[in-house]
């Protein structure tokens, strides 16, 4: 159980990579609005949040002046993330999946444990994966969520058709969800779950298509 929770840390936490610079404005169909997500506006104002509990965590670092000019790419990475925790709600919701309160402490001391304690845990991943201290809980239901959907749909995120099976899922509950990012931050595909050029690792395996046995072995 602690190899499989720390797989998905690993594995789930690249999604806070790298993205272009874009402009943090609204749209005329959503002033003020960064994206819509099932009817739900996600503000600039929310997005600048995140990205400003990141700087200021980070402003006594060396790390602070790379952060900074790098401000655009974190704000990209911080909307995806915010995007993606909706359509992980409405696949997990279709499916029946909860999660409580003390799985999510349960799996923050696992990983705390991981990096020697609390503050080892806070800054690794503010350093290496630009999450504030007052965000890593909801990173951390995050995977607790994608572990337990893989579960309830009896799919193997090891295999290319548990992969499938997963990404299915996700593709399904971002298009009942109908995105509407604004165009000054790109376009959401539903069928690869990612915003505009901005590419997770992870989730371009999860909702890769299932090879053919032929080429499997090739």
């Amino acid at each position: 159980m602690h190899r499989r929770r720390r797989s998905a840390l690993t594995v789930s936490a690249a999604l806070l990579c790298a993205a272009p610079l874009l402009a943090a404005c609204g749209s005329q169909a959503h002033p003020g609005a960064a994206a819509v997500v099932g009817g739900d506006r996600i503000t600039v104002s929310t997005v600048q949040a995140q990205v400003a509990d990141v700087r200021e965590a980070q402003s006594a670092s060396q790390q602070a002046a790379q952060v900074t000019n790098q401000s655009g790419r974190l704000a990209r990475a911080k909307l995806h993330g915010l995007i993606l925790d909706r359509v992980l709600d409405r696949a997990a919701a279709d499916a029946g999946v909860t999660v409580t309160r003390a799985e999510i402490q349960q799996m923050r001391q696992s990983a705390a444990a991981q990096y020697k304690g609390e503050k080892g845990l806070r800054a690794a991943v503010l350093q290496e994966r630009w999450i504030a201290p007052d965000q890593i809980d909801a990173f951390l239901r995050e995977q607790i969520q994608l572990t337990k959907l893989g579960q309830a749909l009896g799919a193997d995120p090891s295999t290319p058709a548990g992969t499938k099976v997963l990404g299915d899922a996700l593709s399904k509950a971002s298009k009942a969800l109908k995105v509407d990012v604004n165009p000054r931050f790109g376009a959401w595909n539903n069928q690869q779950i990612q915003l505009g050029d901005y590419k997770a690792p992870w989730i371009t395996q999860v909702t890769k298509p299932e090879q053919p046995a032929a080429a499997a072995g090739a």
